[in-house]
């Protein structure tokens, strides 16, 4: 089968298989623009011509972690040097910050710090709402879920339900990685395995919790691994439709053990970036949106690949401390609404703010 015959094929309705998704990771030359078109072409079938943000913003309470993934340039251990833990005062300067900001989401992005409990979650989550009560929280891989539940000594379905108690708006598709456990035990060993993240994924959605789906592509995988880890995706969202879009995270590489240890050169390069996007676009058609990370791409790529596919910039940020300590550099901390405007209407396309559950925000 030819690329366009595929192409076509997919375009009237054909579900793509992992090995049809691994050729298409597979790419290169004047027949990308084919993929980029077919992608273009799935997503505005889907958005129209509609690119949308959210006003959200990061919160690194502590970059101590018990993972210490070799992908990650960001967690330390407890007694590093460079490590840190943000007090109450901080944590609420920080919250009060994102109330004036106008942030209708805020999210946690912290390292796993082995002291943490469920109560520790809890607590943070009602300093929020003490301070900015209508504001959305995104917080929590399956990872901490696991680790915080086993710390409580309850099943994860209860750890959920309290989380959700307590003010959980949605749970974070992050410590996904690539779903592979071959992958894993080289990228991030100290992680829950495969299934253990789906589990926790599907005990969210059948709860009502929603949650985002996230690739970590450019590490050791094949282009194999990332069509199962990407089926494994699909396969829960035909069961629970609980995903609320799929995440594009490029490796960074310069500061992270992968890189140091000689176990990878570099990272994605441009090509297999925008080609990720598009074969994300094309296998996940029970996914409406598609979401690239502009503090890991740039601005400019990240404009190229809502030509391929992608249909949301993710949000306002305010601060990526995951991406600059791993040695990204070329971004800000912030992206302004208007400078979003305009690279979307250099392409032809509206800008649209959202809620974090994709309601039109007004």
């Amino acid at each position: 089968m030819t690329l366009r015959t595929l192409l076509a094929d997919t375009l009237n309705g054909h579900r793509l298989t992992e090995e049809e998704a691994a050729f298409l990771f597979s790419v290169t030359g004047t027949d990308v623009y084919d993929l980029f078109i077919a992608a273009d072409k799935i997503c505005r079938r889907k958005n129209g011509d509609r690119i949308t943000f959210v006003r959200n913003q990061n919160i690194h309470i502590t970059n101590i972690c018990k993972n210490l993934c070799n992908f990650c340039g960001f967690g330390k251990a407890k007694k590093s040097l460079d490590a840190y833990q943000l007090g109450e005062e901080e944590i609420k300067k920080q919250i009060r910050d994102a109330k004036e900001r106008g942030v209708t989401e805020i999210c946690f992005l912290s390292g796993v710090h082995p002291d943490f409990t469920l109560e520790t979650y809890i607590q943070f989550m009602t300093w929020v709402h003490e301070i900015h009560p209508q504001v959305h929280i995104h917080a929590f891989s399956p990872d901490e879920v696991d680790y915080v539940a086993r710390k409580a000594d309850i099943p994860t379905t209860k750890a959920l339900k309290i989380l959700m108690e307590a003010g959980l708006g949605t749970l974070q598709g992050t410590a996904a990685e690539i779903l592979v456990d071959d992958v894993r035990k080289t990228i991030c060993p100290a992680k829950v395995k495969s299934d253990v993240w789906e589990r926790i994924a599907r005990e969210a959605h059948g709860l009502g919790l929603r949650s985002t789906a996230t690739i970590m592509y450019g590490t050791t995988e094949s282009y194999l691994d990332r069509a199962n880890h990407l089926n494994r995706i699909r396969s829960i969202q035909d069961d629970t439709g609980g995903f609320t879009e799929m995440v594009l995270l490029s490796f960074i590489h310069y500061k992270t053990p992968l890189f140091e240890r000689g176990l990878v050169k570099t990272g994605p390069t441009g090509r297999d970036d925008l080609v990720t996007t598009a074969v994300c676009r094309l296998f996940l058609d029970n996914f409406d949106h598609i979401q690239v990370s502009w503090p890991k791409l740039g601005i400019k790529l990240t404009q190229m690949t809502l030509l391929a596919g992608a249909d949301d910039l993710a949000g306002t940020m305010y601060l990526d401390d995951v991406t600059g300590e791993a040695g990204g550099g070329g971004t800000e901390e912030y992206l302004d609404p208007s400078e979003m405007e305009h690279i979307c209407s250099d392409i032809g396309r509206t800008l649209v703010e959202r809620t974090t559950l994709y309601a039109k925000f007004e």
